[in-house]
């Protein structure tokens, strides 16, 4: 199977018409049938019905169709990739996160770092489900998590970072956006957004207000969903500081309480390369140096 007969395969089942598809693709109707062909007799089975009026999906192409076009996206990506490394760097640390917002510093140690080793390529990998599988099988080099979701994985080293409190977030024209410090009775009658994707200390958090009776809660989806509803106005939430990502769009004020994040990196034990060290020493010491710094 070739790149051309995917990009094809791809191009037919979004006009279901073989003169339209080769005229986008820039090849004859006979050559585009061809490859078509081809890549239908190499994998067994048939993926489109062709009549006088075009061309139609069957149920094996449809699934088959939905599957390829992931795969040629990742290679696509790969192939970016790929060229970026080649043209500029001989080797890259690649680090997972579930959002942008975990390492507020990163972007300032991928700059001190690459002045110290330019031809090593630092690629973030923003992976909310996946981040963790994809470091235990090698696939990443570091992983930003929560210090309890690190328990009894072998083979890992644990680099502490900062801890990180939890805060309530309003929108900037909110009474309580007034507050530098909000306690359990501010949030009396209010509606809180509860869910997401929250980490077990904040989900414990939340039921224990939510108990209390004087509080109205609504369950979202993801963060971003609840930052959409707080901006409509549907409600307040409370998230772990290391998802601020600092835009000044919401008021997040400090919430009285003691539970806390330890958020660390993890690396593989067996790797000790230089530039790795380098690039974890360079991290830590941002994030010592931001004692004042809201985390």
């Amino acid at each position: 199977m070739t790149t051309k007969q995917i990009d094809y395969c791809i191009e037919l089942a979004h006009t279901l018409n073989f003169s339209r598809a080769a005229e986008n693709q820039y090849v004859s109707q006979p050559t585009f049938s061809y490859q078509i062909r081809l890549l239908e007799e190499e994998i067994g089975f048939a993926l489109f019905e062709r009549s006088g009026k075009g061309a139609a999906l069957t149920p094996a192409g449809s699934q088959f169709v939905g599957n390829l076009s992931a795969v040629r996206e990742e290679l696509k990506r790969a192939i970016e990739q790929g060229q970026n490394f080649s043209a500029k760097y001989k080797d890259s640390i690649s680090i997972s996160m579930f959002v942008r917002q975990a390492l507020f510093f990163l972007p300032e140690a991928m700059r001190v770092f690459e002045k110290e080793y330019p031809e090593v390529q630092i690629f973030p990998r923003f992976q909310y489900e996946h981040g963790l599988d994809d470091f235990l099988t090698e696939k990443t080099d570091i992983l930003f998590a929560l210090k309890e979701q690190t328990n009894r994985i072998p083979g890992i080293t644990v680099h502490d970072l900062f801890e990180s409190r939890i805060y309530l977030i309003t929108d900037r024209d909110d009474p309580l956006a007034e507050k530098n410090h909000i306690g359990e009775e501010d949030l009396y009658g209010r509606t809180l957004m509860v869910g997401g994707g929250s980490p077990p200390a904040l989900r414990a958090l939340q039921q224990r207000l939510i108990s209390s009776g004087k509080i109205g809660y609504f369950n979202s989806a993801d963060h971003d969903t609840t930052l959409t509803n707080v901006a409509a106005g549907k409600g307040i939430c409370l998230a772990p500081g290391f998802l601020n990502d600092h835009s000044g769009q919401f008021a997040w004020i400090p919430f009285d309480c003691e539970e806390k994040f330890e958020c660390v990196i993890c690396t593989h034990k067996e790797d000790r390369r230089e530039s790795l060290v380098s690039f974890i020493k360079i991290l830590k010491d941002l994030y010592k140096k931001a004692v004042a710094f809201p985390l």
